[in-house]
């Protein structure tokens, strides 16, 4: 189990990074507060009205999407006080209200206490009242902070879309190149400060107090990343060896554990190398700006060739995860690295670009540039997928006895969607190029972008897709070791873990597809704090009509019903296997509390599993209200068989084991369901039964009150026939055969005379009806049997004969 906690936590450091777009390392500090998000924990006092004027203070628009971003940041700082505010005084009147609690209500008109504990609780009063009133005005300005912050957002998105469909001269034109020549040497003096403080950093840097610290940083940074993840891998092959199980599951999880592991690596050997940098002060404010800016490019280059390298697995063909053939990875091998390059190569000059303040000819230049790499890239990897024409088939040989060749292996065909994929990416590649050449640079960098990121993304979630579907196939399916525990501590059916497994998995799935489109839509103009703070609300609730979702309380839903079932079969199983076989209650009396007790802890689980969700007494009494008509209406007969199985099992007219009749059909009952009963007739057949056939009708219990069963034989005999004979020879019969019971003792009587005979009638009795049946078969050959050697005649049936001449035909 430790290496399944060990491959969960990878699980999540991957779905953590995926769920982030490269700059959102960056970002994240300059977006709003999400909903639900922490206070910080040693905050200052804050003043309410302080903060209330720095939000009147803040514009209520924004010009560019610089502006905005620093409103967003100023929006998030007070939200973030505002929130350490309604924290700390909430902590406060939680214990002014304890304090009152402890000193009692005040007394009735008319009542007297002592004056110290009355001016303690007017006092107590009086200030509870104001941390209230504290408490709802930060609250106030929450609101209205967040509304400003969707505001901003709004102008924003405006702003993106706006410079989005502006259209610039063409880079096929003169006009383009002629603009960005005379911005160049404006371009250059915005760069000096920059070149400048590097040029600064460079010589701190060579100085001796720091020359051999930096080296020693750098050199450990460069061991750390190279070596270090070389041996993490391995190490990484080595522990799934040994402790995860063979499959499928071995292949993803070690995915998910050698992209967190090298990510981790390389942000732990950058970090150290950046702390070296920054504790001494080498660093100006641009070109520390910078430098974090090339350690989220090398995090990025970092998680893209180590997804690529370990999903193409050359060194290891036998555990790749995706069906790719061992030719085509091998042409792929080199396009992980390309893609990680290339991306931060495109990341780099935007990111310079905000820095400076770079010229509008400059920013043109640099979404030309993005757009025609990333389109050269994606050209370069379709062709490589290209599948390679078969050889042209050798002439055939000569008429003369040459032997024909043999025909070459055919190509596999190539499935039908990834034709449509390809085609549909290279459509998108000539949109982008078409963008480029007529001007709108802009709008075609973020089409090859997205088109880019949304590669990585699909290749990062089919990695965390397949690892939740295998993860819980080796947890709960029935032929995992876990599974097979259940199995034998639980009593669950094979069929039972393995549909567990397929839902587990289902619901997995459907969570990472949620934060898929998250993840696809970050780089869409939204940052990533606002794309999460949208989830957060999604998780709060999705209001549908009156009804409320919130996933949290959907997943403690099936908590509870998963929980609630496994502990209702194990007290099932206790009261059916330990403690009702201690009581003196018949088998039959045993197996229906059993079943009475299980409907009715099953409607208890569920009524839990409705309150976690959110759904009361209240609108359960609707829902039962609104489905009574459907029940007066289709569901009367099923209603009405249920009600009559909960009437068999509670007062047990017909319990399990007894021999019934119903009409002309007769057998044992098997089982009493909450619909139907199971009759076991004498041919081994089952017979359904409705439950409410033993409420309406008439039926014949012949173990009710006595299991004993009786035999009944009717024999005539001639008028002649010496009868006290024939009773000793019938009684003997009886009385020898070791099924009779000898109390009661076996009967005979004379009935009478019927149509010229004598009418014996014997009966006795056996332990139980079900051999009644053989039991008289063996009395009735052993009877004629003696009526044979005695000579006693048996009676013959009577022939009438028609002597009277036949009539004349008519005509």
């Amino acid at each position: 189990m430790r290496s399944f906690r060990i491959a969960l936590a990878a699980l999540l450091g991957l779905w953590l990074f995926v769920s982030l777009p490269p700059s959102s390392f960056a970002q994240t500090a300059a977006v709003a507060l999400p909903a639900g998000a922490a206070p910080r924990p040693t905050e200052p006092e804050v003043d309410l009205g302080g903060l209330r004027q720095s939000l009147e203070k803040l514009p209520a628009s924004a010009d560019t999407s610089d502006d905005a971003r620093a409103l967003l940041a100023a929006l998030a700082d007070i939200g973030l006080q505002a929130q350490s505010f309604i924290a700390a005084r909430t902590t406060h009147l939680n214990d002014l209200n304890a304090r009152l609690g402890e000193l009692g209500e005040a007394p009735a008109a008319g009542g007297t206490e002592d004056a110290d504990i009355t001016r303690q609780r007017a006092t107590l009063v009086r200030e509870r009242n104001g941390v209230d009133a504290d408490i709802r005005l930060a609250r106030l300005l929450l609101v209205d902070t967040q509304q400003r912050a969707t505001d901003i957002r709004g102008q924003q998105r405006a702003l993106f879309e706006a410079r989005l469909t502006e259209r610039a001269p063409s880079p096929l034109g003169r006009t383009f190149w002629n603009d960005l020549r005379l911005a160049w040497s404006a371009d250059l003096a915005r760069l000096q400060p920059l070149r400048t403080e590097l040029a600064q950093a460079w010589a701190l840097a060579g100085q001796p107090d720091n020359r051999a610290a930096l080296l020693w940083a750098l050199a450990l940074a460069g061991l750390l990343i190279t070596a270090g993840n070389l041996l993490a891998e391995r190490a990484l092959v080595v522990l799934a060896q040994r402790l995860l199980p063979g499959g499928r599951l071995r292949r993803s999880l070690l995915i998910v554990a050698i992209v967190t592991a090298n990510l981790f690596i390389v942000a732990l050997g950058l970090w150290g190398l950046l702390q070296q940098l920054e504790s001494r002060e080498i660093l100006g404010p641009l070109s520390q700006k910078l430098l974090r800016t090339a350690d989220e490019s090398l995090l990025f280059m970092a998680f893209v060739a180590s997804l690529g390298r370990a999903l193409l697995a050359n060194n290891r063909p036998s555990w790749r995860l995706p069906p790719i053939p061992d030719a085509l990875a091998l042409r792929l091998a080199p396009f992980p690295w390309l893609t990680a390059l290339i991306g931060a190569v495109v990341w780099l000059p935007s990111q310079v670009n905000a820095l400076v303040d770079a010229s509008f000819a400059a920013i043109l230049t640099t979404h030309a540039f993005t757009a025609v790499a990333l389109v050269l890239l994606i050209v370069a990897m379709l062709l490589c997928l290209r599948q390679p024409r078969a050889p042209a088939a050798p002439a055939a040989a000569s008429a003369e006895g040459g032997a024909p060749a043999p025909a070459s292996p055919a190509v596999a065909e190539r499935p039908l969607w990834i034709a449509l994929l390809i085609g549909g990416v290279s459509l998108a590649l000539v949109v982008i190029l078409a963008l480029v050449a007529s001007g709108y640079v802009a709008l075609a960098s973020l089409a090859a972008g997205q088109l880019t990121w949304t590669g990585l993304v699909a290749a990062a979630f089919y990695v965390l897709f397949k690892a939740a579907d295998d993860l819980f196939m080796a947890l709960v399916s029935a032929r995992s070791s876990l599974g097979q525990r259940l199995q034998a501590s639980f009593g669950f059916a094979p069929a039972t873990l393995d549909q567990a497994a397929v839902v587990l998995s289902a619901l997995a799935r459907v969570a990472l597809f949620f934060y898929m489109v998250i993840a696809l839509v970050a780089p869409l103009g939204t940052g990533p704090g606002e794309v999460f703070e949208r989830a957060g609300k999604f998780g709060t609730g999705l209001t549908i009509g009156e009804f409320q979702i919130v996933p949290a309380a959907l997943f403690t839903a099936i908590g509870v019903v998963v929980a609630g079932f496994i502990a209702l079969r194990v007290f099932k199983r206790w009261l059916r296997e330990s403690y009702l076989p201690t009581t003196a209650l018949e088998s039959g009396m045993q197996t229906s509390i059993s079943t009475l007790l299980g409907y009715v802890g099953a409607v208890l689980v569920v009524a839990l599993a409705l309150s976690a969700l959110g759904i009361g007494i209240n609108r359960i009494a609707w829902i039962a209200s609104a489905l009574s008509v459907g029940i007066g209406f289709g569901l009367q007969a099923i209603v009405q068989n249920f009600i009559s199985g909960l009437i068999l099992l509670a007062e047990r007219p017909v319990k399990v084991g007894d021999w019934v009749v119903l009409g002309t059909t007769e057998g044992d009952v098997k089982r009493i369901n909450v619909r139907a009963t199971e009759i076991q007739l004498g041919d081994r057949s089952t017979l359904i039964v409705p439950n409410s056939e033993f409420i309406t009708k008439s039926v014949r219990n012949m173990t009710l009150a006595n299991a004993e069963g009786r035999v009944l034989i009717r024999l005539p005999m001639p008028l002649n026939t010496d009868a006290h004979r024939v009773r000793e020879l019938m009684l003997a019969a009886c009385a020898e055969h070791p099924g009779v019971l000898q109390s009661p003792a076996p009967s005979l009587s004379l009935e009478g005379v019927e149509n010229g005979m004598l009418i014996f009638q014997a009966i006795a009795y056996v332990s139980s009806p079900r051999v009644a049946g053989g039991v008289r078969s063996d009395l009735l050959f052993t009877m004629l049997d003696q009526f044979r050697k005695e000579g006693i005649a048996m009676a013959s049936p009577t022939l009438v004969m028609d002597t009277r001449p036949a009539q004349p035909q008519p005509g």
